[in-house]
């Protein structure tokens, strides 16, 4: 079994990644009956004797002791860390497993990366050494963080170059909240443009979210409860987007729901590498055979049924709607629209009771409706994990490399060089040492041509689709 690591990277982060410890272990609560150690808690928890004090060994079977997750919590800030240590979940972390400070980096990519990212990389490294040291077999690193302030956007895309420096050949995916057009910090486009640069070079899988898109589901389902058509029964042990029946019990925050759909998203991600199934998707797998080329690594995620995020009691959705669904605009992660969009490669990680003749089934009915290159038209990749979300019978994980990403980095850039060519904001960043203009020019031509290679593959789309001829059999 592998192991995976959770670099959680300023305040959007690691309040992310706050609600997918909750959750993921509920998750695991609910299928371990016994409380033994087993590989599949191993694959994000450590298992520690504490009771002798000090560090503690790490017991690898047996009953459970004290779990650990495996985890680097970072942040700028101390406000939400120090929630998280004082909250349920203080015993899963690790102290030696902190790295925080008090000032903040003031909305300033460049804070973020060139000041606090050179000043703590020694400890960073340090630490994620010591992390990767009680691993058998490290697979993974998932970084979670927003691109719109300073210490996710900045500090988080200096860890994603320290992780491809000390860890070469292990997995970087990363999970980045973007801003919306109405956010509140002006100089969220500079600090996502900058950190897109970052991602462009240094990442192997980018999962983009939008809060515009989350805000929309949270809503939905909202909507949904209220008019009454999910029901009204609370699922005390289902995957909520609000707190009720979970580990917190103290008021749900305003950002809690939207955060609980990222956490569902990685807990159905992972769900292959922690539990098994008839069709284990492994997380190398997905890189391997989503991303066939270096930059265009950005896959478009959804999630169905929408209320296998909700508290309420539902029956289940019939199976075909719910892959239908997947590919819908309304379920999608970011603001977008796959159906009218090329198709590189598709994903889907479906958990519960599926057989694979209803993944072939729904593949092959769903297939003339989506437009693929004409060069992998057969581009999909399934996985099958036998257990289901809690208090659910199935859930799909729906991710696309498909070109409707290209309108929010068009937006995103549009948003920049409104401020860029004013020179607004400038001096807050070139005061910081080794920030130089060229970092902006440099980071906006990175964009540029990471739209252009979309643009090229659009242009593919209205030629006409050409399948290739059966072999005919004479009668």
């Amino acid at each position: 079994m592998t192991q995976s690591v959770v670099v959680q990277v300023g305040q959007c982060g690691n309040q992310i990644g706050c609600r997918f410890w909750d959750l993921v272990l509920r998750e695991h609560a609910a299928v371990n009956k016994k409380g033994i150690y087993d590989e599949a808690l191993s694959s994000f928890f450590r298992n520690v004797d504490t009771r002798n004090g000090g560090d503690g060994a790490d017991i690898h079977k047996g009953k459970i002791f004290s779990l650990k997750a495996r985890a680097l919590l970072i942040d700028m800030e101390e406000g939400v860390v120090n929630e998280i240590l004082q909250g349920p979940l203080r015993d899963v972390f690790d102290s030696k497993q902190l790295i925080t400070d008090v000032s903040g980096s003031g909305n300033n990519w460049a804070v973020g990366h060139k000041l606090y990212g050179y000043q703590y990389r020694e400890h960073i490294v340090e630490k994620l050494r010591s992390t990767a040291e009680h691993c058998d077999c490290l697979q993974c690193f998932f970084v979670i963080h927003s691109m719109g302030g300073g210490t996710g956007s900045g500090l988080g895309t200096f860890v994603l170059n320290v992780l491809e420096d000390e860890f070469p050949e292990v997995y970087r995916f990363v999970t980045s909240v973007y801003p919306s057009g109405e956010d509140d910090v002006i100089t969220s486009p500079y600090n996502s443009v900058l950190a897109m640069k970052e991602l462009n070079e240094h990442a192997d899988c980018v999962l983009p979210i939008e809060n515009e898109s989350l805000f929309s589901i949270v809503s939905k389902i909202h909507q949904m409860t209220n008019s009454g058509k999910l029901g009204s029964t609370v699922k005390q042990n289902s995957l909520l987007t609000s707190s009720a029946g979970s580990i917190k019990t103290e008021q749900e925050k305003p950002f809690d729901a939207m955060n609980n759909i990222v956490a569902n998203l990685l807990l159905n991600l992972t769900s292959s590498a922690r539990f098994e199934g008839s069709l284990n998707m492994d997380l190398n797998e997905i890189s391997m055979n989503l991303v066939p080329f270096p930059r265009l690594h950005y896959l478009v995620s959804s999630l169905t049924p929408l209320y296998t995020l909700a508290d309420v009691n539902v029956p289940s959705r019939r199976l075909d709607q719910m892959f239908s669904d997947a590919f819908s605009k309304d379920h999608q992660l970011i603001q977008a629209d796959p159906k009218h969009s090329l198709y590189l490669a598709c994903a889907l990680l479906v958990r519960g009771n599926v057989q694979v003749s209803d993944l072939r089934r729904n593949i092959e009915r769903l297939k003339p409706s989506l437009h693929f290159v004409s060069w992998n038209q057969e581009g999909w990749k399934t996985g099958l994990c036998s257990v289901p979300p809690v208090g659910h019978s199935h859930s799909l994980l729906a991710l696309a490399n498909n070109t409707c990403v290209k309108p929010t980095f068009t937006e995103l850039k549009d948003r920049f060089m409104k401020l860029y060519k004013k020179k607004a904001h400038l001096h807050h960043y070139l005061h910081v040492d080794g920030m130089e203009q060229s970092c902006f020019s440099e980071a906006i031509s990175s964009l540029s041509d990471l739209i252009e290679e979309y643009n090229q593959l659009d242009a593919t789309k209205s030629a006409p689709r050409t399948y290739p001829s059966r072999l005919k059999i004479a009668m």
